[in-house]
């Protein structure tokens, strides 16, 4: 589930100008497609900037915001008579067309914001080592401690609690985990997760065992750890 903001002057929900947006459970908000936003740029994952009807409009916001050092993806929102207009040096990090479908629209979320992240994890050799609370996850000899205590991870262990420490308090579906720690190519079931979620708890142990949190009928999330005694019984479940 990520945080999109929606930059358009179309009065109404999302759902006017990108149809498919209002389909996913990401949480979606909406702003004027104006300058006056630069003055507080709320912390989001990805911006839509809705370019169907005001192109030059679209294209000058954009590069207010790139300008200014907006640290997410911009992803804007066109017809298909307005593609031949575009082009690179627009500042758009991916064009979609607003007739896409939830499929479509999902995986361009995730691209995008995969590909910023992997884009400053090369530029920045230090943003390889996440730290979360007392977890610290160095990719680079993919280690895992947490209160400096080394926890003995396989792969798939390590990937999962390095995707979620990624987005801390945000809430990932079984599904989504099976996507983006296993890959399209694997034919498991959604249960695998759930398997290694308890193999992952287990190894975390009873005290920081719930820094990952189950979030009942949807799926799991990534809780920043002040103090094993404060965690939520409902969140070990």
């Amino acid at each position: 589930m990520s945080r999109i903001l929606l930059l358009t002057n179309t009065l109404g929900a999302s759902a006017e100008v990108l149809p498919s947006l209002a389909l996913l459970q990401h949480q979606v908000r909406i702003l004027p497609s104006e300058a006056s936003v630069l003055v507080d740029v709320p912390e989001v994952d990805c911006i839509f900037i809705d370019a169907r009807r005001d192109l030059p409009s679209a294209k000058a916001l954009t590069k207010l915001l790139t300008s200014t050092g907006v640290n997410c993806p911009i992803v804007a929102i066109a017809t298909e008579g307005a593609l031949s207009a575009m082009s690179v040096d627009w500042g758009f990090d991916d064009v979609i067309l607003d007739t896409a479908g939830p499929a479509e629209v999902e995986a361009r979320i995730r691209i995008a914001i995969g590909r910023m992240q992997a884009d400053q994890f090369a530029n920045d050799p230090a943003m390889r080592e996440i730290r979360t609370g007392e977890v610290v996850i160095d990719e680079n000899s993919y280690t895992a401690k947490i209160k400096g205590r080394a926890l003995d991870l396989t792969f798939k262990e390590f990937e999962l609690i390095k995707f979620l420490a990624q987005h801390p308090g945000r809430v990932f579906t079984r599904a989504q985990l099976l996507q983006e720690i296993w890959g399209y190519d694997y034919f498991g079931g959604t249960r695998t997760v759930d398997v290694h979620i308890r193999r992952l708890r287990s190894k975390l142990g009873p005290e920081y065992e719930a820094i990952i949190g189950t979030v009942r009928n949807v799926g799991y999330r990534f809780t920043v750890p002040n103090s094993g005694k404060e965690a939520s019984l409902a969140d070990r479940i």
